[in-house]
């Protein structure tokens, strides 16, 4: 491992070039460029599951900690390591203080491995517009996690307002076990489903996003029956025109499968950790066309995937605008006065 403090993105150029010359044949082959934009605190929570994605796609990680934007000095601290603790993967650890976190792709953009797709994955609250986020716009794919936020539901419906094929979210790749079982419930039937039921919290968005899916390709309105009892989705019920009726219950790590006029069926269900979601993600680099239906049909919008794939970058300082804001509520404290 280098560690760079108070350094230049130059330095760093030339610091992972020496470390890549160095550790040989571990720095060859990278399928793709991961970037990750995370905040301090959970920066060994990402690092953690990008070496479990890391396993599976060999990758150039860079993870970039943006703090203090409006801190007087610019400063950058970097590590790079190759081969080492973070698995077969060529990774450097940015931290920018100061304006220079509002212009990471200053740092990140000389990094990017040359020819292969670059992906941004925000481990935390993305930008409402991923636009105003340049680490969004170079990427093919962009990973976002609606649960991070403090309405995740609301949350996935900007995700879908600010949609553009490329988008996916960790909510949707939760639910891929869960869709599994489901699908294969019809392997042995083709019976019409006309009613479906999904239970979970109200601010679920698995559940939300359960219910996009089932409507979107079963062209139903499913329920969403609202329950407290359960940390997240619980239950899908179908009922079927020829009277049967299919369940499927989680209990921990199990579900169990219920069909009329058979014996129940107990199937693994487990809540699968971080990185594993993540790899599922880096398995597809093109636009997932189902997950847009279901987002917009969850969201009601429609044409999602019909959009254009590329954004243009807004500008958008944060220092700024909290400034604007502030300007806005004096002048109305002023306003009420008079």
């Amino acid at each position: 491992m280098i560690g760079l403090w108070d350094t230049t993105g130059n330095e760093v150029v030339k610091a992972l070039a020496a470390e890549r010359r160095s550790a040989g044949g571990v720095a060859s082959g990278m399928a793709l460029t991961l970037i990750v934009v995370v905040d301090e605190k959970r920066v060994r929570e990402a690092e953690a599951a990008a070496t479990i994605a890391a396993a599976a796609h060999p990758c150039r990680l860079l993870v970039v900690v943006r703090s203090d934007v409006d801190r007087d000095r610019n400063r950058l601290d970097a590590e790079i390591v190759v081969g080492g603790r973070l698995g077969p993967c060529e990774a450097v650890v940015t931290r920018m203080y100061g304006r220079l976190a509002l212009h990471a792709e200053s740092v990140v953009m000389p990094l990017l491995v040359p020819d292969v797709p670059v992906v941004t994955w925000w481990h935390g609250e993305p930008p409402a517009e991923i636009a105003t986020d340049f680490l969004g716009v170079v990427a093919d794919r962009r990973i976002t996690d609606a649960a991070q936020a403090a309405d995740p539901v609301e949350a996935l419906r900007q995700r879908a307002r600010d949609y553009a094929p490329g988008d996916t979210d960790l909510a949707w790749t939760r639910i891929t076990p869960w869709r599994t079982l489901v699908a294969g419930a019809f392997d042995t039937t083709e019976a019409r489903v006309t009613e479906a039921t999904v239970v979970a919290p109200r601010s679920d968005p698995t559940g939300a996003l359960m219910c996009g899916w089932l409507a979107s390709r079963l062209e139903i309105s499913p329920r969403w029956e609202h329950t407290d009892q359960y940390p997240r989705m619980r239950e899908v019920q179908l009922r079927c025109a020829n009277g049967d009726e299919l369940t499927l219950t989680r209990e921990d790590s199990v579900a169990t499968f219920r069909r009329t006029g058979q014996d129940d069926r107990h199937l693994p269900l487990v809540r699968r950790p971080l990185g594993d979601e993540l790899a599922e993600e880096l398995r597809r680099l093109d636009a997932d066309q189902v997950y847009a239906e279901a987002l917009g049909t969850a969201a009601g919008l429609t044409g999602l995937d019909q959009r254009p794939a590329q954004r243009v970058h807004v500008w958008k300082d944060p220092a700024t605008a909290q400034r604007a804001e502030a300007g806005v509520t004096a002048h109305a404290g002023t306003s009420a006065r008079h």
